[in-house]
């Protein structure tokens, strides 16, 4: 069976199965979901999570009252969520959490590289013995962050609270299988997109701007996004205390194997078409990586044809900006997902220290799209794939847009399973 004949049969049975819970059936007031999200803001990733399945519920679930309960919205993305969503209430300190613990009716956990927030949903079902749901995350017996397998214990923990969940949407089809295999048993397991590609966030006076200082032209420019195998948080001021010699040492090792195929298909576009290209960051530490392994280490004649953006952003401009290119590709994820999300094509390269997240590519049809670059046979191939895109944007056009309604189809049934779980009404 085809993976994505797999993962909508696995949905369409998940969907049928579905318990009905009427929480609310002797109430008369709309339905109050508590969302778990946030993750940081060092990452526009992270950022998108949020305004992604906050802009999914507003969609297909608009009676309801939603509030955010964050780990971190500073930087800025406080002023940014509330712009887009100014009905939204922000759990703000431990006041306003107890009268969330008594006032919402349901906990669903945000989309994330992970059960974030394990703690915190094992509080909320102890405390107060109401459901909960889980949207859009990776399970894996390593977290992206680590070096070490998690330990038999915390992998039997995560199983348990995941097993206790009225639905866990998993972003990718190797997640959804692992935790099968470790024996979840929740009754509504199935694939389920990462909240990050319903995020709709612009900032169009931003990105206009810039675009214009640079000579960037709408549909004129491919956007391009390098990075080290671990996340150097440690080279960000505030956090130098993360600092992994063995971690660090990977990174040094693999930077040039990594960033090879991305300069020899930057080369392949400025020399084949008269496309540019940005050179633009996912999270804080990648504009130093840009411009040491990319911008600087390009021929002079190529170089001249890219920008390299030395400030972070916020997602509102970065994603205001995919929508002006012709196109997206690089080792991140986030930023392929918000582009397709918003039909705009993007090519994704990984590898294993990422999870299986960039699975989730094969899983809504673009898999001629992933890189898995531990495979040397797919890393020489991306830059082709690349001017490809590059030199027949309506092709890669139509490409993208498969992706995001395949996408849009599946965010349209996880809500219809939340929806059966709050209100008891028949899914259609």
């Amino acid at each position: 069976m085809k993976r994505r004949q797999f993962i909508q049969t696995t949905i369409s049975a998940s969907i049928a199965t579905a318990v009905s819970s009427s929480v609310l059936s002797a109430e008369k007031r709309p339905p109050c979901i508590l969302l778990r999200s946030s993750w940081q803001t060092v990452n526009i990733g992270d950022i998108a999570h949020t305004p992604g399945v906050l802009a999914i519920l507003q969609k297909h679930f608009p009676e309801t009252d939603v509030r955010l309960w964050p780990s971190n919205i500073g930087n800025g993305v406080d002023e940014m969520l509330q712009s887009r969503f100014p009905k939204l209430q922000i759990v703000k300190g431990p006041e306003d959490l107890k009268r969330a613990f008594v006032e919402c009716d349901f906990l669903l956990h945000g989309s994330g590289p992970s059960l974030v927030a394990e703690k915190d949903v094992v509080r909320w079902n102890k405390e107060t013995g109401k459901p909960y749901g889980i949207f859009g995350i990776t399970f894996s017996m390593t977290h992206s962050t680590a070096t070490q397998p998690s330990s038999d214990a915390a992998v039997a923990n995560t199983i348990a609270v995941l097993s206790g969940a009225k639905f866990v949407f998993f972003r990718d089809s190797v997640s959804l299988e692992l935790a099968r295999s470790k024996g979840c048993s929740c009754p509504v397991m199935a694939f389920g997109p990462d909240g990050a590609f319903a995020t709709d966030l612009r900032d169009d006076a931003k990105a206009d701007a810039f675009l214009s200082a640079n000579g960037l032209e709408d549909g004129k420019f491919l956007c391009c996004i390098s990075r080290l195998r671990y996340t150097p948080y440690w080279t960000i001021p505030a956090k130098k205390a993360l600092l992994d010699d063995q971690k660090h040492a990977r990174n040094e090792a693999m930077k040039e194997h990594d960033c090879k195929p991305l300069r020899d298909a930057i080369t392949a576009v400025v020399t084949n078409t008269d496309l540019k290209i940005l050179l633009c960051p996912e999270d804080e530490t990648q504009m130093t990586v840009n411009k040491e392994m990319l911008f600087a280490r390009l021929p002079e004649d190529v170089r001249a044809r890219c920008v390299w953006r030395e400030n972070y952003w916020l997602t509102a401009e970065a994603l205001s900006t995919y929508r002006r290119s012709a196109g997206l590709f690089g080792h991140e994820m986030h930023s392929p997902i918000m582009c397709i999300g918003n039909g705009i094509p993007a090519i994704v390269c990984r590898w294993s220290e990422q999870t299986s997240k960039g699975i989730m590519w094969r899983d809504i049809g673009l898999g001629d799209w992933l890189f898995d670059f531990d495979n040397e046979e797919e890393l020489k191939a991306m830059p082709a794939a690349v001017l490809a895109m590059a030199k027949d944007p309506a092709a890669a056009k139509a490409t993208a847009e498969q992706g995001r309604e395949f996408v849009e189809q599946r965010q349209r049934e996880m809500i219809a399973v939340l929806r059966k779980n709050l209100s008891g009404e028949e899914v259609g």
